[in-house]
């Protein structure tokens, strides 16, 4: 069985509710116990925080013992150097999602600061995102 984390950053506790059409109608703990159901070889933990210190804390945490972690640092992506040198300092593999395509929106979100650091990055399938980077480590 593969351990995963789901690690969600700023704003991304209020999907189900903010901007649903961009980000759709579902809660991200509606969606988790779905995925969770779905791919049954994965232990899938998660953890969201809309503070920068405690997404690296965790990434530092998590990032010699999981077999992969799934990372949305959302509005962190494009400023946080800290984050992305967590990443690179971390043995697991971190795939970076985005439910939008940021490169379809404004211009300062097409820098990511993680991307450099990630063994991929998926963007633009909505909650599928997330999907389609547990199956990434899955395969």
């Amino acid at each position: 069985m593969k351990n995963l984390i789901i690690i969600n950053g700023p704003n991304l506790n209020l999907l189900g509710k903010r901007e649903p059409n961009i980000y759709g109608s579902l809660t991200f703990t509606e969606f988790l116990e779905k995925i969770k159901g779905k791919y049954i070889t994965a232990s899938i933990d998660y953890f969201q925080s809309n503070i920068e210190g405690e997404i690296i804390d965790k990434l530092q945490e998590v990032g010699f013992s999981y077999d992969g972690i799934i990372l949305n640092a959302a509005a962190y992506t494009h400023t946080s150097v800290g984050i992305g040198d967590a990443i690179k300092a971390i043995d697991t593999p971190v795939v970076e999602v985005h439910i939008s395509n940021t490169f379809g929106r404004e211009e300062f979100r097409h820098q990511s600061y993680v991307s450099p650091n990630a063994r991929g990055v998926i963007l633009g399938f909505g909650l599928q995102s997330y999907e389609l980077a547990i199956q990434s480590f899955l395969e």
